[in-house]
């Protein structure tokens, strides 16, 4: 059956004409730019509701990368990672490294270090694009290792009536590769209506060893009408998972039953003064010790121009098992260059 499925992907693939990004964090350069230098600075500050009121100044993110065209067909993308906070070690990393092949417009095709096509929250979000501060919980345990290293096919963008990502990677994250049973992820999502777009992701990994199987699926649908937009996504996740990984974007990952899931709404309305109001909630039940995690977010962001942006949000979280207040009030400040 799982093959069935590969093959079909596949066959669509070649039948279909293809205008697009490069599968990193922002967008890749002109076509006739041998050289574009980017990045963006996510400056924060944080003050958790604990039995202890806590607070403190951070950076979430801090990147500078370069993209570029090369003669002929050839474009690269490279990214390092200077923030503290999303390193084992507190040391900048490469975080994208690859090179695109683009001779074929229907079917372009790279190799190299790029983030995991599964989910619209991930594969289909920038980092500096996130509406709220944080990625949804059931992505940030789930969709691990949030990048990779491997090979992908890509084609569509927002604009076309369909588009696709088809990534056969390693599954260990970046680091050196345990196991010879590689990771197929896809991403296919349809775009019937002008506000309109709906799709799936889906992913067969062996985590562990050669034998222990996982399987993630994902369902989303987006709404856009006018100034408002509407957003969600249901995740469920089946089989082993390697605890070395950890969670998304530095978080640290629990312990996980036999089969784990999760979902989350966001509704969003841009007001003629630049500032757009933000509500989510979103669940993730782990599959185990009956924990689940409930959070509602309430945010703003604030858009002062095309490259700067200020969001405030306000974590609401209700954890079971677990007693206690765990709520948070995060202010961040977002630069791009």
């Amino acid at each position: 059956m799982t093959k069935n499925i590969i093959l079909l992907i596949l066959a669509s693939c070649l039948l279909l004409p293809a205008n697009l990004l490069a599968q990193g964090c922002e967008e890749a350069a002109g076509s006739d730019e041998a050289l574009k230098v980017f990045g963006f600075l996510q400056a924060e500050y944080d003050q958790q509701f604990t039995d202890e009121t806590t607070s403190s100044f951070s950076f979430r993110r801090a990147r500078l990368g370069a993209t570029g065209n090369i003669p002929y067909d050839f474009s690269y993308y490279v990214v390092m990672e200077m923030s503290p906070m999303l390193s084992s070690n507190g040391s900048a990393y490469l975080l994208d490294a690859f090179i695109t092949y683009g001779r074929w417009d229907w079917a372009k095709i790279s190799m190299g270090s790029f983030k995991n096509p599964f989910s619209m929250d991930l594969g289909g979000t920038a980092c500096s694009g996130i509406n709220t501060i944080f990625r949804s919980r059931a992505v940030d345990q789930l969709v691990v290792p949030q990048r990779d290293l491997g090979i992908m096919v890509l084609g569509g963008d927002r604009s076309t009536f369909f588009q696709y990502r088809l990534a056969y990677m390693n599954g260990a994250g970046l680091k050196k590769d345990n196991n010879n049973s590689k990771d197929i992820i896809a991403r296919a999502v349809f775009h019937p209506l002008d506000f309109l777009y709906v799709g799936g992701s889906y992913r067969l990994g062996y985590p562990t060893n050669d034998d222990d199987k996982r399987t993630s699926y994902a369902l989303e649908a987006e709404f856009n009408y006018g100034p408002f937009r509407a957003m969600g996504e249901y995740i469920v996740d089946e089989g082993e998972y390697d605890r070395s990984l950890g969670g998304g974007c530095g978080g640290e990952l629990i312990a996980l039953g036999d089969e784990r899931k999760g979902a989350y709404v966001q509704a969003m309305y841009m007001t003629k003064w630049n500032v757009e109001p933000v509500f989510k909630y979103e669940f993730f039940d782990a599959g185990i010790n009956d924990y689940r995690e409930d959070i509602m977010t309430f945010g703003a962001n604030y858009f002062f121009n095309d490259w700067t942006r200020l969001q405030v949000n306000y974590l609401y979280r209700a954890e079971e098992p677990v007693e206690g207040n765990n709520d948070g009030l995060y202010v961040q400040l977002q630069v791009k260059f």
